[in-house]
């Protein structure tokens, strides 16, 4: 086994960090160029200035010399003010951990530290993430003298991951530390500190050289002399930026890939690319949680710990999915990741940060490195009480919600039910594997002719096979839809790969007739598997005597997607047509305005009567129901009057816009359950009626 410094040792890191030290090197003597030319004119503007104010000593000399001398000071300081800038990260949102807390976990960083040869953390902090890093607070001084890194856990990642994935993630974390290469990441962070701060991070300058200018009138002019040097200035740093940057996130991929190499080397393949996994998965499971609880806002109900219910979440999401558990956790695979994923097209982002997961994994899996073994052993374990921390970052997490009345906390029991049922309610019959939970089955015509006798099975018309047609049809037009827009738009992409092979630009227009011919057959499946589909349901129905109620419902989803799209282009439209109220427009154009806006109005109205006549609308939850009315309840909204607009009509026709979209949403899923829980029903009856 080669040791970890001749494995990270390769051509592609040492070409990106060779980049991005010239690119230091550029921005600096650059830098010093403008430096220097800014001194000289400041010295200039003082001997102009000393040289008026002595020439006569006059009120108008002192106020003129005094404006140059400031001009100088103004533009030499802007170059200089990031020296003066730090950048400290807000731990605002974070428990410290101290060893009493986590004496194991302690222990483990200390053998993880000393395997990778680097320093143990300053301090060990919690946060609430599905992550874990490693941070400082940096000046310009650190590029000159060491800082001491935190290193930061999210306490949702240690909810789903062992021991071993938790030792293996925090070996990847030190790992951009341990090597003297990596300095390079450092420096060229904070050289795009640097520029950044003379670019963007100007508050504090503007308001100081705005009271410079407020002093009188005389002032001000320099000063408006001055702000158009330092837009010249901050033109040739823009141009710096995107050099600097461009070669710091090359970089910066490279040294996701060397912390890798490293964590893998330290703990093994397997514990680290299982984690990697299923950190997708553990933030899908989060980002639910968090979206459950903040519906119970206006309950005013929220959780005393919510790694339970985050735990339940990720466990129920891979169940539904038919993700295997392998020690109690979700074995999340490549085919499991690229069941959905079919695309065939690699664009290389030049401006990505990280390396894509598929990328890394297959970087780990072809290289020379130990396996690693896992017993399982929940991460958990390593808290002193793990149960009272999480309490403690939930209290925190939820600290800055804001709550109308007295506050109470839900039980897991509870929490369980309530989303049990919710997730059902707002799911498909899992019979039919998947195949409608991204695709309509709308593609028939019901006056056609039948194909009753075909043979087919169940099972034969839901494959696996099938469902990979589907989303290889899904992938392939978006694939499309991306090289159109590469052909026909400015972009700096030159070339791209599709399925394996390199194209350029301008061959864009030879790939892609083939692509079209390519998923125009794949559609054509599609149509044909729904054909069979409607038929053989339509068969069970007529030897249950439910053929009426069966084909109403299919008539029904029909019908409505042709509404749902007359529907979505009314929103679209009244987008459109109020898009002028973001900005500053002349008094009788925004009367002009709303006065055709009136006729879009009518038909918005109409739109909303149409889908509130529906049977299946008394589904939608009331508060949709009170916006639409509310809205409906007004005969005509003024919007705009006595020159201003009246935020009060505005708002009322907001919410009735993004309730009607909402609730098309919602009744064109009703819709389309209630067709498929029918086709669940024939198909359940028809084995029924066999046994």
């Amino acid at each position: 086994m080669k040791n970890i410094s001749e494995e990270l040792a390769h051509k592609e890191f040492k070409s990106a960090a060779r980049k991005a030290i010239l690119a230091i090197i550029f921005f600096i003597i650059s830098y010093l160029f403008l430096l220097l030319l800014s001194i000289a004119f400041a010295i200039f503007c003082g001997v102009l200035g000393i040289g008026l104010i002595s020439l006569k000593v006059h009120w108008l000399t002192l106020a003129l010399g005094a404006g140059l001398i400031g001009l100088g000071l103004i533009v030499v300081f802007f170059l200089v003010k990031f020296v003066f800038k730090s950048h400290k990260v807000d731990r605002s949102n974070l428990i410290e951990l101290r060893e009493e807390d986590a004496p194991l976990l302690y222990k483990d960083i200390r053998e993880i530290v000393a395997k990778v040869k680097t320093n143990f953390p300053k301090r060990i902090y919690l946060s609430h993430e599905v992550n874990a890093c490693v941070f400082y607070d940096s000046t310009f001084l650190s590029m000159i003298f060491p800082v001491k890194k935190n290193l930061q856990i999210g306490m949702a990642l240690v909810n789903t991951v062992s021991r071993e994935e938790l030792k293996a993630i925090l070996a990847h974390e030190f790992g951009h530390f341990s090597q003297r290469s990596m300095k390079v990441g450092s420096y060229v962070y904070t050289v795009n500190q640097i520029i950044f701060n003379m670019l963007y991070d100007n508050e504090g300058y503007g308001n100081a050289i705005q009271k410079f200018a407020n002093i009188s009138w005389y002032f001000a002019i320099f000063v408006m002399v001055g702000v158009k040097i330092i837009e010249g200035i901050q033109w040739v740093l823009k141009k710096l930026y995107n050099v600097v940057n461009l070669h710091h996130l090359s970089l910066s991929r490279e040294m996701e890939f060397h912390a890798d190499a490293i964590a893998v080397n330290t703990i093994g393949s397997k514990p680290f690319t299982s984690s990697m996994m299923r950190l997708d998965l553990s933030n899908n499971a989060f980002d639910r949680t968090l979206s459950y609880y903040e519906q119970k806002i206006a309950s005013n109900i929220k959780p005393k710990n919510i790694y339970p219910q985050h735990q339940f979440i990720m466990n129920i999401l891979a169940e539904d999915t038919g993700v295997d558990f392998v020690n109690g956790l979700p074995n999340v695979t490549n085919e499991y990741l690229n069941r959905y994923n079919k695309s065939k097209l690699v664009i290389k982002n030049q401006w990505a940060s990280h390396p894509s997961t598929e990328d890394r994994i297959a970087a780990i899996n072809n290289g020379n490195f130990p396996t690693g073994e896992d017993d399982g052993t929940p991460a958990n374990v390593l808290f002193a009480d793990v149960t009272n921390l999480q309490s403690a970052v939930t209290t925190l997490l939820f600290s800055k919600v804001t709550y109308k009345d007295q506050v109470s906390s839900d039980t897991f029991d509870e929490f369980e039910k309530d989303f049990v049922e919710d997730f059902k309610a707002k799911g498909f019959p899992a019979i039919f594997n998947g195949y409608y939970d991204s695709y309509n089955p709308t593609r028939i015509d019901l006056e056609q002719s039948t194909v009753n006798e075909a043979d087919v099975t169940f099972e034969q018309l839901y494959t696996n096979e099938k469902i990979d047609m589907l989303y290889s049809s899904f992938s392939l037009e978006a694939d499309i839809n991306t090289l159109k827009q590469i052909q026909t738009e400015e972009t700096d992409i030159k070339s791209f790969e599709y399925d394996g092979t390199k194209y350029q630009k301008n061959e864009i227009g030879l790939l892609l007739p083939k692509l079209e011919d390519e998923l125009k057959e794949i559609q054509t499946s599609m149509s044909i598997n729904d054909v069979l589909i409607y038929e053989y349901f339509k068969k069970k129905a007529s030897t249950q005597q439910a053929e009426t109620a069966y084909v109403e419902k299919y008539a029904a989803l029909l019908a409505f997607d042709k509404h749902y799209e007359s529907a979505i282009t009314i929103v679209s439209k009244i987008i459109n047509e109020t898009q002028f109220i973001q900005f500053t427009t002349p008094v009788e154009q925004i009367q002009s305005n709303f006065s055709n806006f009136v006729q879009t109005e009518a038909q918005f109205k109409e739109e909303i009567t149409r889908l509130m006549a529906l049977p299946i609308f008394d589904k939608i939850e009331v508060e949709l129901k009170e916006k639409l009315d509310n809205y409906l309840s007004k005969e005509q909204l003024q919007y705009f009057a006595f020159d201003s607009y009246n935020d009060d009509n505005l708002d009322v026709l907001f919410y009735a816009l993004n309730a009607f979209r909402d609730s098309l949403y919602l009744v064109y899923f009703e819709t389309k359950k209630a067709l498929l829980e029918e086709m669940e029903t024939l198909q359940v009856g028809s084995r029924q009626v066999v046994a």
